[in-house]
């Protein structure tokens, strides 16, 4: 694992563990996001167990390599899921930048492992 690797990692651990803990604690930010957006409460939270569940993976990337590039496939389907659906109501770039900037992080961190995808089973 390289140093930038392993940064990027950090990064996208520490955001995806604050996101994904706001998400389901129902920070009123994150509350008015998915309500604009037209999604349930309980959606938001779903997500945020989503987020969980990929910043765990992060995790156990310090100690397999696998673990982090299932991390990205898992985080990078789920933001560019929420590229569409800020897209489908027809959002401003703005608001749909951050969710595309996170998933070309995933995208690539996914790259510097995807030869370590068959390395996790």
């Amino acid at each position: 694992m390289t140093l930038f690797s392993m940064i990027l990692q950090s990064l996208l651990l520490a955001y995806y563990l604050f996101s994904g803990t706001a998400k389901v604690v129902g920070a009123k930010y994150w509350a008015d996001i998915f309500q604009h957006l037209g999604l349930s409460p309980r959606f938001r939270v779903v997500t945020g167990v989503v987020q969980l569940i990929g910043a765990a993976a992060l995790v156990a990337g310090y100690w397999s390599d696998g673990a982090t590039a299932w991390a990205g496939v898992w985080l990078g389907v789920t933001m560019l899921v929420a590229c569409l659906v800020h897209l489908k109501v027809r959002d401003p770039f703005g608001k749909t930048a951050p969710a595309l900037v996170f998933a070309a992080l995933n995208i690539a961190i996914l790259s510097l492992h995807a030869s370590d995808l068959t390395a996790f089973f």
